[in-house]
């Protein structure tokens, strides 16, 4: 349910983009961008220049299994998490970029297929909700959605040769993930925001389940 807040003073509307100016393009693009907006004082700012990440939206799936309160994640190599200095093997939850034409819910099936050999039902998919994952510098925003499943039986190592992916198939409870959480093994935002969000409304979306006939 959304609350109604009127802690905004501004729209997009208060924001002017005078030019924009690709500065980077291959599989991602970068963007500069000349652009003022309104100031919370009054008046209006310089223009300012600022570049954006552009690498498109992601969707990302959580297999829940209602019955024993357990959760799908997957592990892979992330390239950007190498420089820190900590392990680079990410604990994660299924996401994938949208390929052309896809609704979020067929991304999430797809990506569910692809890397965790799970047959997700689209009709069943519940959408939890959409965060961006970077504002002050990429336009990306996540879909997170959730899906009831049968964890038994689950893992195994998947993923598509041709994008060099090699990621392995885990069940955690979700007490275990939320420990995880607290003890930094799972250091990632799209998988913290959605076990939190289960951690606070799984007995919501079991009844959702309960009550569509879905579990």
């Amino acid at each position: 349910m959304k609350v109604k807040n009127n802690i905004h003073q501004f729209d997009r509307g208060d924001a002017t983009v005078h030019e924009r100016h690709c500065r980077y393009q291959g599989f991602f693009r970068i963007d500069e961008y000349l652009v003022s907006h309104q100031l919370f004082n009054g008046g209006q700012s310089k223009v300012l220049s600022r570049e954006v990440f552009e690498r498109g939206d992601a969707v990302a799936v959580i297999p829940f299994d209602p019955n024993t309160r357990s959760i799908v994640v997957v592990e892979q190599f992330r390239m950007g998490a190498l420089r820190s200095g900590g392990n680079p093997w990410l604990v994660e939850f299924i996401a994938g970029m949208f390929g052309e034409g896809e609704a979020p819910q067929d991304v999430a099936v797809r990506e569910a297929q692809e890397e965790a050999n799970l047959a997700l039902d689209a009709q069943q998919l519940v959408h939890l909700t959409n965060y961006y994952s970077s504002p002050g510098g990429t336009s990306e925003r996540i879909h997170l959605y959730a899906a009831p499943l049968d964890c038994n039986d689950v893992g195994g190592v998947y993923g598509l040769d041709d994008e060099g992916e090699d990621i392995k198939v885990h069940v955690l409870p979700l007490t275990d993930a939320l420990a995880m959480v607290n003890d930094g093994t799972i250091n990632n935002a799209m998988t913290i925001i959605g076990i939190q969000w289960l951690a606070l409304n799984a007995q919501q979306l079991i009844e959702h389940w309960n009550t569509n006939g879905l579990n």
